[in-house]
């Protein structure tokens, strides 16, 4: 099990979300508080930047990757 927050491989929105709530001195638990010292310098762009990196970050251990595509399936109705 690890210790920090793991974001690779994970969603661009949500790694987007969780990096810029990191920035702004926000965790949702004490795990995650780490993470705010990296976060509190980052500028726009390096967050975009590493989003993007880390969305495409696949352990070579793992070849499985996130699929960040969203499809809605039908009309919605029952």
């Amino acid at each position: 099990m690890h210790n920090y927050p793991y974001l690779a491989n994970r969603a661009k929105g949500y790694i987007k979300y969780k990096l810029e709530r990191f920035r702004s001195k926000l965790s949702d638990n004490q795990q995650q508080e780490m993470m705010i010292p990296f976060a509190v310098g980052l500028s726009d762009k390096d967050i975009e930047n590493l989003t993007i990196y880390m969305n495409e970050f696949v352990p070579e251990d793992s070849k499985n990757r996130y699929d960040d595509s969203f499809h809605t399936h039908g009309h919605g109705g029952s």
